[in-house]
């Protein structure tokens, strides 16, 4: 049984349409989040969710139960979801022991002390129980917000960016240590977040959304190697896109010859091409077929990664601009010539038409 599943979910406000038509499940001990770019409607999911916003139309369901459907709008404190917001939304006069407690009223005072110094050890808190929020780091507010959220022991946790107020540094620390957490408490967890590195990091599947609509939901590896359309494959990562006219199945590019699998002859085709994607071919080393000449304009180190911005020439002429990633420390000089290759599992060829 899913710990939580939406049924044809609409929302509006006014004239805007935040959720259209989604159908969305999340099993127990899953996590599952929510991404898209801002507006898409992954919020007022979550709200809906929650039970801060009454539901229009469609179903909510949480173990088995209706909890909202138009007729039925149970309160947030009767869904048994745990709710983590973006700003941690802890109380600033009640130290730490009594934020993790605050909704454990209906429990004996033993009980409710107990069960707080049980959240606080999920979260490596214990010694901080009589600490004010003021007093700890972002990281600390946020292991404690889960803590709360997590006291009651609910079946569905909700997470609204909980990550966004934090540094990078300490941010992927935190979201490292919520992962096991989170895993651990067997609860079914529902997340929103714009980063889709955060999302694959973190989920088990990714619910792609884009204007109030479900684009795909599918594993994050499922997601980033067989997107399923332009939007689902560009908002991932990083791409170079360029078009061309379907020819017997495939399109002609300064990179050579791509399948267009499903496509009509003469028909637009939008390619899209993950910097990775790239393989630069040093000179006098074997040219394959589809390989092309590209002169490099400038390389910049980014870390773990270089970026290799390249002018691919095509019958003398400087015919596209690519950028390429390559792992680790790659910067050739500015004008250097390389050939080209592509990884066709990171290189994607959509109709034009298709806009989401």
């Amino acid at each position: 049984m899913d710990a939580l599943a939406f049924d044809s979910v609409r929302h509006r406000f006014g004239q805007l349409t935040a959720v259209d038509g989604v159908s969305l499940t999340v099993s127990r001990g899953e996590l599952v989040c929510l991404l898209g770019p801002s507006g898409c409607g992954k919020t007022t999911m979550l709200r809906l969710a929650a039970g801060l916003e009454r539901l229009q139309q469609g179903r909510i369901i949480m173990a088995g139960e209706v909890v909202a459907d138009g007729r039925v709008d149970l309160s947030p404190e009767d869904r048994q979801v745990g709710l983590v917001f973006q700003d941690f939304a802890l109380f600033p006069h009640l130290n730490v022991a009594d934020n993790v407690a605050f909704g454990l009223k209906g429990l004996a005072r033993d009980k409710r002390m107990e069960r707080v110094e049980e959240a606080l050890r999920q979260v490596s808190m214990e010694s901080y129980r009589n600490a004010y929020p003021h007093t700890l780091s972002g990281g600390q507010q946020q292991r404690v917000a889960l803590a709360r959220a997590l006291a009651p022991k609910p079946a569905v946790v909700l997470l609204d960016e909980p990550f966004s107020g934090l540094d990078m540094r300490l941010r992927n620390e935190v979201r490292d240590q919520t992962l096991h957490i989170l895993k651990k408490s067997g609860a079914a967890t529902l997340m929103v977040t714009h980063d889709p590195e955060e999302a694959m990091f973190m989920s088990d599947r990714i619910a792609l959304m884009n204007q109030g609509q479900l684009v795909q939901t599918d594993k994050p590896v499922d997601l980033y190697y067989s997107p399923a359309s332009v939007f689902a494959a560009s908002f991932l990562n990083d791409t170079n896109q360029l078009t061309g006219v379907v020819r017997d199945g495939g399109v002609e590019t300064a990179l050579g010859k791509l399948e267009a699998d499903g496509l009509a002859d003469g028909e637009t085709a939008r390619i899209l091409i993950r910097p990775e994607a790239i393989k630069l071919i040093p000179p006098g080393a074997h040219a394959g077929s589809g390989r092309s000449p590209a002169r490099v304009v400038t390389s910049k180190l980014l870390g773990r990664s270089s970026l290799i911005h390249l002018s691919v020439i095509n019958d003398g002429k400087e015919a596209l601009h690519l950028h390429a990633r390559v792992p680790g420390r790659f910067l050739p000089a500015e004008g250097e010539t390389f050939s080209l290759d592509l990884d066709f599992h990171q290189t994607f060829v959509f109709s034009d038409s298709d806009s989401i």
